[in-house]
């Protein structure tokens, strides 16, 4: 097997007298989708920010492509070619799609207009409609503020930002929640056109058919630490179950 491109063992963190992390370790793979489940409270949210370097550990590595690092801000992920798509998307609503691709990183024309701050809209426009085409996102307007778009447009919206900047590993949070059926799709669709990249997804979700449809292997976490890595295609939904829940934890190796 290849060497993981994130790596993390014996992460932990604790808030007051709770424990969200405890001993948990995670890995991913370049190009496939790496599901991470568990119930309300298992620590997910804790470890993708630990991972995204949205929140600083007690104790415990990460490593990345190998080698040790340093997650102390989201800039130092995004510097190793990481992004995080989270549940509230990040995105302006006053702005349009293109605005909001290049938010904090916009480009600017070349010689004295730049220096002036004028900036490079067409090439914005462009590599952005680019973006959206190579993901088969339905972006139907480039001009319109987001805030007016569906749910699924502003998913795509979103998650094509986040590819664009990755190089390595997105982390998507959750991005069919409050989505309807042909979104759902459509999303789960781009979860897939990503990893066929080469690019490495970790997926947040609750929902188990969605896990089973996109995920090349699923890790469950519980109280904190991870219980079972699987194979999606050798595993069932009652099997995830009874691991989130600690009905057979002892029947899977974490």
């Amino acid at each position: 097997m290849t060497t993981p491109i994130l790596k993390a063992r014996g992460l932990n963190r604790q808030f007051g007298h709770v424990r969200a992390l405890d001993d948990a370790d995670f890995e991913v793979y370049p190009g496939e989708v790496t599901a991470l489940i568990g119930d309300n409270g298992a620590g997910k949210s804790t470890l993708v920010k630990a991972l995204s370097g949205n929140l600083a550990v007690d104790s415990g590595t990460i490593e990345f492509e190998g080698r040790p690092i340093d997650l102390s801000t989201p800039a130092a992920a995004s510097e190793l070619g990481m992004e995080t798509v989270h549940q509230d998307l990040a995105l302006a609503p006053h702005l349009n799609p293109v605005q909001n691709m290049y938010l904090g990183r916009e480009v600017m024309r070349s010689g004295l207009a730049g220096a002036l701050g004028f900036m490079n809209d067409g090439e914005m426009r462009r590599q952005s409609r680019r973006a959206f085409d190579d993901l088969g996102a339905t972006v139907r307007s480039m001009t319109s503020q987001v805030g007016s778009m569906s749910g699924g447009q502003r998913q795509a919206i979103a998650i094509a930002r986040a590819v664009h900047w990755a190089k390595k590993l997105v982390f998507l949070d959750e991005p069919t929640a409050a989505l309807g059926v042909r979104q759902t799709k459509n999303v789960l669709d781009l979860i897939r056109r990503v990893s066929d990249t080469g690019i490495a997804v970790v997926f947040i979700s609750h929902s188990m058919p969605h896990v089973i449809d996109v995920a090349d292997r699923v890790q469950v976490l519980r109280l904190g630490h991870r219980v079972a890595t699987l194979d999606a295609e050798k595993t069932s939904m009652e099997e995830l179950v009874g691991l989130m829940t600690g009905a057979n934890v002892g029947d899977a190796a974490a």
